[in-house]
């Protein structure tokens, strides 16, 4: 793979005019209001998966207007401290929270981990344990979550999603040996997308890791690459010629580069200069409007892999910094 989108020098000075909506932030106010009148009412019921240095916790939690949802929780047997801080994580595209030995990288390092489970998702990687509701009839979609419910803001599907994402810090700040002070949002491609939605939306979250994020500048991402899942969108316009701005409507109520000039945390970001399925410049979009501080890590010769073992260990220590207030060496 060469690179194919813009040069660095421009990647770093990209910051394209937004396109919002009038009521953005009354929709996302009245979503989450909305949800809020529905009992969180977290369950941690402690289950044995044969690991002997951490806990496990089975989670169900209320998320979009009360719909429950499934999580794992994640706590290392050893502490240093009686409240940790907690690393609530988002999924990949089509992956589910399969199994709580799939999540141990954070644990180890001395963090509670939150993982929320992808409603409707787990069919790639891990599996997944929570389905998706709709109340409202949906229009015909490709396959896929990219055009589910995309004809209106109110049924899409991401909605749901965001909202669940937003309950589950709030589940994870109210478990007792998390401390609430120091909760950081965390994912990978949709994961990243979606953490990055939390920290525009929850005032909880202290810290973000967005890594290679999808979900960001949809209309120029459906212009510069063949990739799925940005392609679905593609596909579905391909046959509804008639929707374009009925779509492109719809999907700024969901663009992270207008949940980026919202949030004010600070924040890590990486991106791969060859990614075709998040494209360099739609990353960049989110970063250069990003409105707290910021770092950016960059792979010049990766795709969507990104950092990979590399990105951890920047992970690890951009969080010591934020969450644990050490440095390290």
């Amino acid at each position: 793979m060469a690179l194919f989108d813009m040069p660095l020098e421009k990647l770093r000075s990209y910051l394209p005019e937004r396109y919002e909506e009038g009521d953005f932030d009354q929709f996302w106010r009245e979503t989450l209001e909305e949800s809020k009148r529905f009992p969180l009412d977290p369950v941690f019921e402690r289950v044995d998966y044969l690991l002997e240095n951490v806990e496990v916790y089975d989670v169900t939690f209320s998320g979009y207007k009360g719909q429950r949802i499934k999580a794992w929780l994640i706590l290392p047997v050893v502490r240093k401290e009686k409240k940790l801080p907690c690393v609530v994580q988002f999924i990949g595209y089509r992956g589910g929270r399969g199994f709580p030995f799939d999540w141990l990288f954070w644990s180890s390092a001395g963090y509670a981990n939150f993982v929320m489970d992808t409603r409707g998702q787990g069919t790639s990687r891990t599996k997944g344990d929570t389905p998706d509701y709709c109340e409202e009839p949906l229009n015909p979609q490709f396959p896929g979550f990219m055009t589910r419910g995309i004809l209106d803001p109110e049924t899409y599907y991401y909605r749901r999603v965001y909202t669940d994402a937003v309950r589950a810090v709030e589940a994870a700040a109210s478990f007792p040996e998390i401390d609430p002070e120091r909760i950081a949002v965390v994912g990978t491609s949709q994961g990243g997308g979606i953490a990055l939605a939390v920290a525009g939306l929850s005032n909880i979250p202290r810290a973000l890791i967005t890594n290679v994020p999808f979900l960001c500048h949809f209309r120029r991402a459906v212009q510069i690459t063949d990739n799925a899942p940005y392609s679905e969108i593609v596909n579905y316009l391909k046959v509804h010629r008639d929707k374009e701005e009925i779509v492109f409507r719809t999907l700024s109520y969901f663009d992270g580069v207008n949940f980026a000039v919202r949030a004010k945390i600070p924040a890590l970001f990486s991106v791969g200069l060859m990614d075709k399925t998040c494209p360099p410049s739609t990353v960049f979009a989110a970063y250069n409007h990003y409105a707290g501080p910021k770092e950016i890590r960059i792979y010049s010769f990766n795709e969507h892999e990104g950092g990979e073992s590399f990105q951890r260990m920047e992970e690890l220590r951009f969080l010591r910094k934020i969450l644990k207030g050490e440095v390290l060496e």
